[in-house]
């Protein structure tokens, strides 16, 4: 018993999920940095679509 519970502990207390987060987070910023860069071209009109959507999804408005 003690054997599963140190199995449930290291297997849903550990770190290892913080860094996918983490890198995560780094992807989105330069993602967003790169459609700030590019203005209205291809990837930044893809982006803009992309952010409009969510917003409209989850009912916020643009401001």
């Amino acid at each position: 018993m003690m054997a599963y519970l140190e199995y449930l502990k290291a297997r849903y207390l550990g770190e290892k999920g913080q860094g996918m987060v983490e890198y995560a987070l780094i992807l989105a910023f330069v993602v967003v940095i790169a459609g700030y860069l590019t203005g209205n071209t291809g990837i930044g009109n893809a982006i803009s679509s992309t952010f409009a959507k969510v917003q409209s999804a989850l009912g916020t408005s643009g401001s």
